[in-house]
């Protein structure tokens, strides 16, 4: 999304939300070498990772959703070769979410 010929993230409106989100992930990641330093047993931190590979897909998606709602479509109403690059990049970043 462009704001006076500035770049902007199509996130903006939740940037707080996300970079919260981001900290939790990030404890939970210290957590997470904690209990690999304390010897923890296998399933409890393998059952923290699926925690955090969960909580890192919901950031992603939540990111892809306003890359769609705001730089996706602000693109589509604009038209042109620019549209056809931010479906093309949006339909690429599914696909490696997919793949994930």
């Amino acid at each position: 999304m462009v704001d006076g010929g500035e770049a902007v993230a199509g996130y903006q409106d939740k940037k707080t939300l996300v970079q919260k989100r981001l900290q939790r992930i990030e404890g939970q990641v210290r957590g997470l070498q904690r209990m690999v330093d304390d010897d923890a047993y296998c399933i409890d931190v393998l059952t923290q990772v699926a925690a955090a590979t969960k909580a890192l897909q919901a950031v992603a998606l939540e990111l892809l959703d306003e890359h769609l709602t705001h730089c996706v479509a602000d693109a589509l109403a604009a038209g042109g070769t620019t549209a056809q690059d931010k479906v093309a990049e949006a339909s690429a970043a599914v696909a490696r979410l997919v793949r994930s």
